[in-house]
């Protein structure tokens, strides 16, 4: 039998073996008389042999019809005394083998105490595998990883202290069947004949039963958590749907496997194989280093998908955070160096994720670069590509810290002197999201110069400011009620702002010029027919001026009354001091030279920026705007 075989280089390494005792017994040397005192060391070893036959065969499996591990008689399942007493006589085995190798390596007796040592020893193997099958649901990883710490700072093997008296033995073997769990008494019995196969030279018998049966366990578990070993060849034939799905199982299963399945399987290969050396270190490794290979690979293929594009960002992203919050868990439990490779696969996942998410960035910068739509948004209101640039800053921005992570290294390279000379870091360089604040306040910066050269697409100039302002305060908004206000600071905002009022400062000058330059000074004294003149005037200024913005739209209701409030300020004490100058000259002409009262305007005013077409809602021929980012996790 193998055991006998490894038992037998733990014990007669330098004699030479049973068949040449047998045959061969005139050979023996003679030795003196022994003395008294070894007379009654043998006498003492003798008992121990008899006692220990007694108790080991009436446990042996020789004969058994039932197959070598099955049975339903079970030492360990039963009265826990004799578990004990069993445990007792292999001590006592090893002892009295130990003592005969030492004093008479020729002695009969050392023969019949290996050929009990290995009766025991296969009873012992049949019952290190019917725990460990028996007890599937209550070792599970979960309760084992939960209960380790508690496990751990107590004794394994209290039931079987050997210096108990009966009274003691018998109450502690009721306290630990009735209070601890089902899962803490089996680990302590697997420790116990695991130490003690081991230090009888059955380690690898134990191993080997350990290793069977724990990796089913793993590959089952990691089956039923959706993980299944893909080729690069599998995912790059599938559709993007397909693989969001597999991701989006994939982060439910991390967590688990990692948490829960993992570091049970390393905390009960550490228990149970805690006097075993490396034994621990090479069950570990051979159970769950290729179910750990194919959790940690899948990312890595995702990140080589031939048809990622920007949309796709935040699912990368997900799977490097995921990989990122779980390291110090991954460091830790495949710290060995026999698992090192599942440490490398997952820094090899993170390292090709990260470039992916880089070559993203890139690909996204130069959609907006190139963007074709060309037909002006109508009323100046918000470009879709505004609406979906921003919504893509506002999702990347909740990734800051791990985006931080990603383009820590990658250097900005800002190849238009143009645009370089209205870029600067809108954050402080010592702090730790220097290099995505840099980021995303490029990307906006690209938008915001994309966005000056569609205003060039319309024909009315004060309408281009209007399309100016209205989608640089929508970037505003977003980035005030997103945590960009955050990467981007007060002073980015107050900058861009003062922009905003740049914008409608100059929509009101040039839209309502030809309005105000229509009314004389007030200081000036003209006659009847010269203010007849100025009235028709401002009535065809207005009325154009009028009739042209019912169009337009500020869809923002605070900006909105803003621009209304700044045009009445402007139009109405001017208006009005003109009316109450000049209107009694003309009283018979009210309602045709006359056109409209001070307070008429208004309620004009009030009618304006609505639109009758709202941009908001319209398409564009826009390659971006064409990819909503439903995408994303929410």
């Amino acid at each position: 039998m193998q055991g006998g075989k490894g038992m037998r280089t733990g014990f007669f390494a330098s004699s030479p073996s049973h068949s040449s005792y047998a045959s061969s017994p005139m050979r023996r040397s003679p030795s003196p008389s022994p003395s008294p005192a070894r007379k009654f060391s043998e006498t003492i070893m003798e008992d121990n042999i008899r006692a220990a036959e007694a108790v080991v065969r009436k446990w042996s499996v020789e004969g058994s019809s039932s197959g070598r591990y099955s049975g339903n008689d079970s030492l360990f399942g039963g009265d826990r005394r004799e578990a004990k007493d069993f445990l007792r006589s292999v001590k006592d085995l090893q002892t009295t083998m130990q003592f005969y190798v030492a004093e008479d390596s020729t002695s009969e007796n050392l023969v019949q105490a290996q050929c009990l040592m290995q009766i025991a020893m296969r009873r012992l193997e049949k019952e290190f595998y019917q725990i460990l099958s028996r007890n599937r649901e209550c070792l599970d990883p979960e309760s084992v990883s939960s209960r380790s710490s508690r496990a751990s700072g107590r004794s394994s093997v209290s039931e079987f202290e050997g210096d108990m008296s009966e009274d003691d033995d018998q109450a502690a073997g009721g306290s630990v069947s009735e209070v601890e769990s089902p899962s803490v008494l089996a680990m302590a019995d697997l420790t116990e004949i695991a130490n003690t196969m081991i230090s009888s030279g059955y380690g690898k018998e134990c191993v080997k039963i350990y290793k069977i049966i724990r990796r089913s366990i793993v590959d089952e578990s990691l089956y039923y958590l959706g993980v299944e070993k893909l080729s690069l060849s599998q995912i790059q034939k599938m559709d993007w749907d397909a693989i969001e799905l597999r991701i989006k199982s994939w982060l439910n299963a991390v967590k688990v496997a990692v948490k829960t399945l993992f570091l049970g399987e390393r905390t009960l290969c550490d228990h149970v194989f805690s006097t075993g050396g490396r034994m621990a270190e090479s069950c570990f490794a051979e159970i769950a280093s290729e179910g750990a290979m194919t959790l940690f690979g899948f990312p890595e293929l995702v990140a080589k998908y031939k048809k990622l594009s920007p949309e796709k960002m935040f699912r990368i992203l997900d799977l490097y955070e995921a990989i990122s919050d779980l390291w110090p868990e991954i460091e830790s439990i495949f710290s060995l160096e026999s698992v090192s490779a599942v440490r490398s696969q997952a820094i090899a996942s993170l390292l090709k994720l990260g470039d992916a998410v880089r070559a993203m960035l890139s690909d996204f910068e130069m959609a907006i670069q190139k963007d074709t739509s060309k037909s002006p948004v109508p009323g100046g209101g918000f470009h879709p590509l505004t609406r979906y640039v921003m919504n893509y800053v506002v999702f990347l921005s909740d990734y800051s810290w791990i985006l931080s992570d990603i383009v820590a290294d990658w250097p900005l390279s800002v190849e238009s002197p143009v645009l370089e000379s209205y870029f600067s870091s809108p954050v402080s360089d010592d702090s730790p999201t220097t290099a995505i604040s840099m980021r995303l306040a490029w990307l906006i910066l690209v938008l915001l110069c994309k966005l000056d050269g569609k205003a060039k697409l319309y024909k009315d100039v004060p309408l281009s400011y209007l399309f100016l302002m209205n989608n640089l305060n929508y970037v505003i908004s977003k980035v005030r009620t997103s945590n960009l206000v955050l990467l981007l600071g007060d002073d980015w905002l107050a900058k861009h702002e003062e922009k905003v009022k740049q914008y409608a400062s100059n929509y009101e000058r040039m839209a309502w010029n030809k309005v105000i330059s229509s009314l004389p000074n007030s200081t000036d004294d003209i006659s009847p027919e010269a203010a007849r003149k100025c009235f028709g005037q401002f009535n065809s200024a207005f009325d154009e001026a009028y009739r042209k913005q019912t169009s337009w739209v500020v869809p923002d209701p605070k900006l909105r009354d803003e621009i209304k409030i700044s045009l009445a300020k402007l139009i109405g004490p001017a208006y009005k001091s003109f009316y109450e100058k000049y209107q009694g000259m003309l009283r018979w002409e009210i309602g045709s030279s006359v056109r409209y009262v001070p307070d008429d305007l208004g309620n004009y005013l009030s009618d304006l920026f609505y639109g009758t077409l709202h941009s908001g809602n319209l398409s564009s021929s826009s390659s971006l705007s064409s990819s909503p980012l439903r995408t994303h996790r929410g």
